[in-house]
């Protein structure tokens, strides 16, 4: 919890904890390793809805890997409406006017646990709608720089997402999420492929033979955010879909980045995420 530090939220966590009636727990069955402990309480120690107070927040909210797409937005009128201060800086949320309806956007910051805890400060704030656009390593040579990856299952190998859902190996989005996708896709005839990607908390540890085993049961992208943003939906019962685009490539003899984080699709995928995550 190293994140939530700040003063105005220890003091809300402490209020609401002196109201708060004496709960009996359940004692917890020890497995053989920790995260595989699953507690299925619908209540943690710090409850996000205790915390924050719900805002006149849009109910649509793209979460949005660019920071360049999101400077632009701001140049361009979007307005700040809520920001929190933890231990690794701001983080905004930001509304602007998209074809006439309201449009939350933020960035949710790299890896699940800090990505999960963005999306539950979205949710504990009033969104209920959320698409997330970023890019992803590619597990095959032949998926071109910019070309567009919509994840239907996540394999969860991160930790965040096991203190949401019971163990498995895979987790997805909610359906309407990824028809709203692939609908917004077709509608704009944008080239597309639906698979499964690879959710891993260990960039630096991607070795050839986890990678050539991740392909082998559909991986073709590999990203640190995708499982942990599912479960997170899952168990707050909102709806959730994300849409990728193949960066750097991890297929090859040697790591190719390709220079992915300079792709003109970024500002397109933005919109594109926008217009299916209004449509839901």
């Amino acid at each position: 919890n190293d994140i939530m530090t700040s003063f105005s939220v220890t003091q809300k966590m402490k209020s609401r904890r002196r109201k708060s009636p004496a709960r009996t727990t359940k004692r917890l069955r020890a497995r053989a390793f920790p995260i595989i402990e699953h507690d299925p309480a619908p209540t943690a120690i710090i409850e996000p809805s205790r915390v924050y107070k719900r805002l006149d927040i849009p109910k649509h909210c793209v979460l949005c890997f660019f920071q360049d797409v999101i400077d632009d937005l701001v140049r361009n009128g979007a307005r700040e409406i809520h920001a929190e201060r933890w231990e690794t800086g701001n983080h905004p949320i930001y509304e602007l006017d998209f074809n006439g309806r309201r449009l939350a956007v933020m960035h949710p910051r790299v890896g699940a646990p800090v990505s999960a805890a963005m999306l539950e400060l979205a949710i504990a704030l009033g969104a209920r709608k959320f698409i997330a656009c970023g890019g992803a390593g590619v597990l095959d040579s032949k998926i071109a720089v910019g070309h567009i990856i919509v994840p239907n299952s996540a394999v969860r190998d991160e930790g965040t997402s096991y203190h949401y859902l019971p163990p498995s190996r895979e987790v997805a989005p909610h359906p309407r999420a990824l028809a709203a996708i692939e609908k917004t896709l077709r509608r704009n005839g944008m080239e597309y492929i639906v698979a499964k990607t690879w959710t891993t908390d260990a960039i630096l540890r991607e070795t050839r033979a986890r990678m050539l085993a991740r392909k082998r049961e559909g991986c073709l992208t590999v990203e640190m955010e995708a499982a942990a943003f599912f479960a997170v939906a899952q168990f707050r019962r909102v709806q959730f879909g994300q849409i990728l685009y193949g960066g750097d490539d991890l297929a090859g003899d040697d790591w190719d980045p390709r220079n992915w984080n300079r792709h003109q699709i970024r500002e397109r995928l933005f919109t594109l995420a926008a217009e299916a995550c209004l449509s839901m």
